[in-house]
């Protein structure tokens, strides 16, 4: 990496980043963190190609998570489904605007949020583009902390399973989409850990 004005990095100084209690130690001369025990690397291993497989991963995933009905509703022996979308349209329809707000931004954009962020850093790194940098690293930031928001679907109907489950009478149930959504957030979710922003200050 190259020096910015009277600052060197941490790499030019000849040290290293324990990525697990953040201590700095000399490089070289460990191989395990002694403080917390973590294995020492100066990058994160494969960090490209992990988060390369998880993105498209979570990309293919999201059609389904979002196409398929995600809750089955039972009520006197008649059932019926309902997407994400469905649930969106209908509490908007029924004036709940700051909940369908809420489930749209956790459910829907947050995930393309994530998924399309992520592709425009990894190709920024591919291409070498050194534009903006403290900005690329502080939205990347974002990505991490909003990340756990994206359960919230999930979240919602267990909690609706427990409300109303009568028995014969009306229940709630998680339908195919819960699998597929569940797995577009855990993907981005470890699509973000194993992404290493240094590499978008490097040369």
């Amino acid at each position: 990496m190259i020096s910015r004005g009277n600052y060197i990095t941490a790499r030019e100084a000849g040290l290293i980043l324990c990525p697990d209690c953040h201590k700095l130690l000399p490089e070289g001369g460990l191989s395990n963190c002694p403080r917390c025990g973590a294995a020492l690397h100066l990058r994160k291993p494969d960090s490209i190609n992990r988060t390369w497989a998880l993105l498209i991963t979570a990309a293919i995933l999201f059609f389904p998570a979002n196409i398929l009905p995600i809750m089955k509703m039972d009520f006197l022996g008649k059932a019926d489904y309902s997407t994400i979308i469905d649930g969106i349209i209908y509490f908007f329809q029924t004036g709940s605007y700051g909940i369908g707000i809420i489930i749209l931004t956790a459910s829907v954009l947050v995930p393309c949020f994530k998924i399309i962020g992520i592709f425009l850093m990894l190709l920024s790194i591919h291409f070498r583009w050194k534009g903006r940098l403290r900005h690329k690293t502080l939205f990347f930031r974002i990505i991490l902390f909003v990340g756990r928001w994206s359960m919230l679907d999930i979240f919602v109907i267990a909690l609706l399973q427990v409300l109303f489950n009568f028995g014969n009478l009306t229940s709630i149930e998680a339908a195919p989409a819960v699998t597929y959504f569940t797995a577009v957030v855990l993907s981005t979710m470890f699509c973000a850990i194993t992404f290493d922003p240094r590499l978008l200050w490097e040369e």
